[in-house]
């Protein structure tokens, strides 16, 4: 009997922008991806990453851009429809995020301004800039993801503007699902996992104890993992979740109902 493409992803095209090393969730859902059968295009960074792309994935096509620079987001879209031949995309992946704590962390009030508006440009303009150049590659139906956090709404003081700007990045979706279904069925949906151990994490100060009590405060006493995010995107971007769009999908194993968990209390008053 042969096995059933459950996710209809096989042969899909998709583009993921944002792989870093084999520790990124970019990564994560580029395998997860690759093993349902889907044609990888990977955009990154830099040609250094790009050579990193190639030795996880030797079968996609590598393509890099700074997204900081919007001519370059432009540039990388005329080489892929190049090399795609008149093809089309069926699903994109927008996994870039980036926040400056060269100088340590700051309280929220004291945040500059250029700080703030270099990650504004990064981790959330970038998605409205990829999806407005890319438009006319995709497929009428095609599945657009990106990757937010579990909350917005929590004052997590070594995470700081990033969450104002994740919250930007999720209101952004909302607008670009109306604004494309004015001539399209092309969904925006985002991905909002809990904290995640990865290379990106590492470099939020305090990160390893928020990451610890995250763990304990999930259902299952266990954390959540890069690959339990990953599935969750290409579930998004898969024909099986059509029906779904401008929506954040809360992946948190329980953590964000469970913060007056008995065994943390108890600890807490210990």
């Amino acid at each position: 009997m042969q096995p059933v493409d459950y996710l209809g992803l096989a042969g899909k095209k998709i583009v993921v922008f944002g792989l870093a090393n084999k520790k990124s969730v970019a990564c994560a859902i580029a395998q997860v991806l690759s093993e349902a059968g889907a044609e990888l295009i990977q955009v990154v960074r830099s040609e250094a990453r790009a050579a990193t792309a190639r030795k996880l994935f030797p079968r996609s096509r590598v393509f890099y851009c700074d997204v900081e620079d919007e001519a370059n987001i432009i540039q990388v879209r005329d080489a892929i429809a190049n090399d795609l031949n008149g093809q089309y995309i069926d699903g994109l992946v927008h996994s870039i995020a980036f926040a400056n704590y060269a100088d340590g962390m700051q309280p929220f009030h004291a945040t500059a301004k250029a700080d703030f508006l270099q990650a504004m440009d990064i981790s959330c303009f970038s998605f409205i800039a990829i999806a407005n150049h890319f438009k006319n590659l995709l497929t009428n139906t095609a599945s657009v993801v990106t990757i937010s956090i579990s909350t917005t709404r929590m004052a997590a003081e070594n995470y700081g503007y990033m969450a104002p700007v994740k919250a930007a990045l999720e209101s952004s979706l909302c607008f670009l699902a109306k604004s494309f279904s004015a001539f399209s069925e092309i969904r925006f949906n985002a991905v909002c996992p809990s904290l995640l151990k990865t290379s990106a994490s590492a470099g939020i100060p305090g990160y390893i104890d928020s990451y610890l009590f995250a763990e304990q405060a999930t259902l299952r006493k266990r954390a959540l993992t890069t690959m339990e995010a990953a599935n969750t995107a290409a579930f998004l971007l898969s024909p099986r979740s059509s029906g779904i769009t401008g929506q954040c999908l809360v992946v948190d194993a329980g953590m964000g109902m469970n913060y007056f968990d008995s065994t943390i209390v108890a600890k807490v008053n210990s």
